[in-house]
């Protein structure tokens, strides 16, 4: 997965494509622009999240600048689900700069704690064209936002095998989600 500008209806969305083995594609158009960037003036938001079922999990992609919007990334109750939520997984495929080193690393572990979630992210690392360096920082959380992964600044590649045992025992044992808020998004 990754995301690339589309161009779509005179629009451009920073779009993050998922290829499934099956062959079939799922779209998440990002839908917080980084208004320092001034993304908010060359792409439009998006407004969906899908949730993409992969060999029993349920991934919620996301893409940068979402991270840091907590209420957008809300794992909600959904009682008909497994583990009673809507998503087991969120994953993040991002541009974080050095500058912003920390707070990439802290809120990953803030999103997979208040969701009850695992956490897979990934993150550039190099120097783009404008001198801007970027740490890397890759890492796969479990939901109580302990690393099972944490990758430098290099690029490098590795496979982890997520286990959904813990992730249900941990929402069995510590059901926060129950006592959640209900509320909805509108535009």
């Amino acid at each position: 997965t990754g995301s690339v500008v589309i161009r779509e209806e005179g629009r451009n969305y920073n779009r993050l494509l998922w290829m499934r083995p099956d062959g079939q594609c799922t779209q998440y158009d990002k839908r917080h622009l980084f208004r320092m960037a001034g993304e908010h003036e060359r792409y439009a938001m998006g407004g969906a999240r899908p949730i993409v079922e992969l060999q029993g999990w349920r991934v919620l992609p996301q893409v940068c600048y979402d991270l840091r919007f907590p209420v957008w990334l809300r794992n909600r109750r959904l009682e008909s689900a497994t583990g009673g939520m809507d998503y087991d997984l969120l994953l993040f495929v991002a541009n974080w700069p050095e500058p912003r080193r920390h707070a990439w690393r802290m809120l990953l572990r803030a999103r997979a704690i208040e969701n009850l979630t695992c956490v897979a992210a990934v993150n550039r690392v190099g120097r783009d064209g404008n001198g801007l360096d970027y740490a890397g920082d890759s890492a796969v959380l479990d939901a109580l936002g302990q690393p099972l992964v944490e990758l430098g600044r290099s690029a490098q590649v590795v496979t982890v095998k997520l286990d959904p045992a813990p992730l249900l025992a941990h929402r069995a044992r510590f059901p926060a989600w129950m006592d959640a808020d209900d509320f909805s998004l509108v535009d």
